[in-house]
């Protein structure tokens, strides 16, 4: 009977944790959420406020380029779509989302 010892039942298992134990628990998982939302949240919220600010202004005359990469300029502004002159008679009609940038006035000339 020496090798054995007595097994004694803890009194309060929140004592063995601490008073800290909110914290000790919840402070990473409440840190990762701020640092989520400073590092994917608002930049995208802010590009999505930037986007919409865009299409907003978008006018004819506009020298844009779309996602896929066309430039062209603005001649008629729907609700949902946008009409583009790529060249000298040729017209594309793209959806108005689908514009990515408002280069300055003469970008088309100088290409």
């Amino acid at each position: 009977m020496f090798f054995i010892s007595n097994a004694y039942a803890q009194s309060n298992p929140l004592e063995a944790i601490g008073s800290s134990s909110f914290l000790g628990q919840y402070g990473f998982l409440i840190l990762m959420f701020v640092a989520m939302y400073f590092l994917m949240i608002r930049p995208q919220q802010k590009r999505a406020k930037e986007q919409k600010a865009m299409m907003e202004a978008l006018a004819k005359g506009n020298e844009v380029v779309t996602a896929g990469g066309v430039l062209g300029k603005v001649t008629k502004i729907a609700d949902l779509y946008v009409t583009l002159e790529v060249s000298s008679g040729a017209e594309l009609v793209v959806q108005k989302n689908s514009i990515t940038m408002v280069l300055p006035n003469g970008t088309l000339k100088s290409l």
